[in-house]
């Protein structure tokens, strides 16, 4: 301990300098329920084929052969397969003619589409958002040319939609964000990816198989020209992340940084690869619990991703390498820097300060009873007088880390963290006093003295969570709740563009 203090005080590294606080973005995830579609080939974002046959309940078709990209190749008999898009409610999508183009030869229909014209490999169809979502089916196959490599283009966009690929709206909103992180575009939480060919492909049937393919968010990137924040799977084997890497490096803007992560949330004991982790730690000997095993494996294979991206970068001059923990106690930021001297392989410790109201069933200071008697006041009031000076307490205690360390602090998620648990999140009054407090003008003056507080304490970049995303009983994460929202009219988005816009970077602010 005493030795890895003197080190630190030794240190030059970037965590060193002066910070720069700065507004990033957490995108949400790919999903046919995305409610930010961010592409204008709303396929990309589809549900993979679900099996029906006639007679059978819905979803209960047998197995269905699918190619290395995930079209579907053949059909038994009396049976079909079919796709949803757009599982967005209350007409938060585009209605319109949409058309379907493909390769091969194969009989399509859908439940929520009049088909306007219907040639070989184009099918013209009119869609009614108000009707929530749409299904595309397919009613049979030729096996010998099935139909494959499927897109379906939202109205107005069939000519130029190859060159496009991000809706206009999606690029608008997020210019001038400082960095993207792709946790949930990656699908991080729970990956199964090891090998590189386990990858996601830009080839593939639907990007909800197993994210976002690294070509497209190195592309958003250079659309946007901003810093990329990329998630390694935990159980990402070298050739993994040495492939991504390179992948990055030769695509990637030249003024781009790249902040490299292991994994998502290791410390979080609710997440398969906290598990793991602590399961890796204890085969090395690292510790004989499981979470402190966790937070020494943690570093000890951070560092080893760190040390394959300087490889390939050739030096760390565009890296920020980081090493996240739990905001809420900063006895484990330090556990994790300090094992076998990660700081010294490391510019940044992250964590997800938020400003928390988790209700539980029982509790002294929160529970269910007494929440379901409160106002929207009675809730700001909490917010203002416990949450908020919570969090920043957070920020200073780890804030005392990172100095030590010579490490930059930097925010992997922030924003509100209203939800309940433990049962509690199943009480639709609650959950509608949270959605009612989220929308209302005195969340946005709690984000303004947040943002200060951030800046004053000494943090440098800061990642909401997240982007555009429904709120429902399990969280409000989205600073805003549909594509097609009114900015102005949300005092979280207001106060964070408001806050980016004072930090000199060029956003969108209402």
């Amino acid at each position: 301990m005493a030795v890895a203090g003197f080190f630190a005080v030794e240190k030059t590294a970037p965590g060193a300098e002066a910070p720069t606080p700065r507004l990033g973005m957490n995108l949400n995830g790919p999903a046919d329920w995305n409610t930010e579609l961010p592409f204008v080939d709303v396929s990309r974002l589809s549900r993979q084929w679900i099996s029906q046959q006639k007679g059978q309940p819905w979803g209960k078709g047998p197995a269905l052969a699918l190619d290395a990209n995930g079209y579907v190749t053949r059909l038994e008999p009396d049976c079909f397969a079919e796709t949803i898009m757009c599982t967005i409610g209350k007409g938060h999508y585009p209605s319109g003619d949409y058309t379907l183009l493909y390769d091969g030869d194969g009989q399509f229909d859908f439940n929520n589409g009049t088909v306007v014209t219907r040639e070989s490999g184009r099918i013209v169809f009119k869609v009614d958002a108000s009707k929530g979502a749409f299904y595309v089916r397919l009613k049979s196959v030729n096996p010998a040319n099935y139909p494959r490599n499927l897109r379906v283009i939202m109205p107005g966009f069939e000519k130029n939609y190859r060159e496009q690929i991000f809706h206009p709206v999606f690029l608008k909103r997020w210019e001038g964000v400082a960095c993207l992180r792709f946790m949930d575009w990656m699908e991080t939480n729970g990956s199964k990816q090891q090998h590189w060919e386990d990858r996601p492909k830009v080839e593939d049937a639907t990007w909800t198989r197993a994210g976002i393919p690294v070509e497209i968010m190195v592309e958003l990137c250079n659309r946007l020209q901003c810093d990329a924040w990329f998630c390694m799977p935990h159980l990402a084997d070298d050739g993994y992340v040495r492939e991504f890497a390179k992948v990055v490096k030769a695509r990637l803007h030249p003024k781009g940084r790249v902040y490299v992560e292991y994994s998502n949330e290791l410390w979080n004991g609710m997440f398969a690869q906290s598990r793991w982790a602590g399961e890796e730690g204890r085969k090395l000997g690292f510790a004989e619990k499981n979470w402190e095993a966790g937070w020494r494996f943690t570093a000890y294979r951070s560092v080893q991703i760190f040390k394959i991206w300087e490889e390939v970068f050739g030096g760390r001059e565009r890296l920020v390498r980081v090493l996240a923990s739990q905001a809420a106690n900063s006895y484990i930021s330090e556990r994790i820097v300090e094992w076998q001297d990660a700081y010294k392989n490391a510019d940044a410790l992250a964590i997800a300060p938020y400003i928390t109201c988790n209700v539980p069933k029982e509790g002294k200071l929160l529970n269910e009873a007494t929440v379901a008697g409160w106002t929207v006041d009675n809730l700001m009031d909490f917010l203002e007088t416990n949450s908020l000076p919570q969090s920043i307490r957070w920020i200073q205690n780890n804030k005392k880390v990172a100095k030590k360390y010579g490490l930059k602090l930097i925010a992997y998620e922030a924003g509100q963290h209203l939800v309940g648990v433990g049962g509690v999140e199943n009480n639709n009054a609650i959950t509608q006093l949270f959605h009612a407090a989220n929308r209302h003008p005195r969340m946005g003056n709690v984000y303004d003295k947040y943002y200060q507080a951030w800046a004053r304490e000494g943090g440098d970049l800061l990642c909401y969570f997240s982007s555009v995303g429904s709120w429902s009983k399990w969280g409000s994460w989205g600073v805003l709740e549909y594509f097609d929202d009114d900015p102005a009219k949300s005092p979280k988005f207001t106060s964070t563009m408001r806050w980016a816009k004072s930090l000199g970077q060029k956003v969108n602010a209402p």
